[in-house]
């Protein structure tokens, strides 16, 4: 079960919140991974009633919930689709995307991402 404890006070305590902390360490793991192998990774983090501030200050591109709701179970999927699809040269950020999600960026949110969609063109001009 995700989300925040029933009785928890204050948005701001990771103490209050169920599994933030996990997707906290975890996406301080991908970020080492990262640093490591120089590779380009976007970081979705989070799900319902997420600590959002601390998903992204710990590095995550996207995270859930800025304003503690349940998201749509398709809105990170939208947003990893978008982020997939979008050209390499191209910065997406949450306003591309917040007409597509259910509860826009009250659901989902974040610094946003370079595409990750590489042509066949591009890379024969890079040649």
């Amino acid at each position: 079960m995700t989300g925040m404890i029933k009785n928890g006070t204050g948005f701001n305590d990771i103490y209050n919140y169920r599994n933030s902390k996990y997707f906290i360490n975890t996406v301080k793991e991908a970020k080492k991974w990262v640093a490591k192998t120089g590779k380009d990774l976007v970081i979705f983090a989070g799900a319902c009633q997420s600590y959002y501030e601390a998903l992204v200050a710990a590095g995550a591109n996207f995270a859930s919930s800025p304003a503690r709701v349940l998201i749509d179970f398709m809105d990170p999927l939208i947003v990893a689709e978008k982020v997939a699809t979008t050209e390499d040269y191209k910065y997406i950020t949450i306003n591309d995307i917040a007409g597509e999600l259910r509860d826009g960026t009250k659901g989902i949110s974040g610094i946003g991402a370079r595409g990750k969609r590489y042509t066949r063109t591009r890379a024969k001009e890079e040649k």
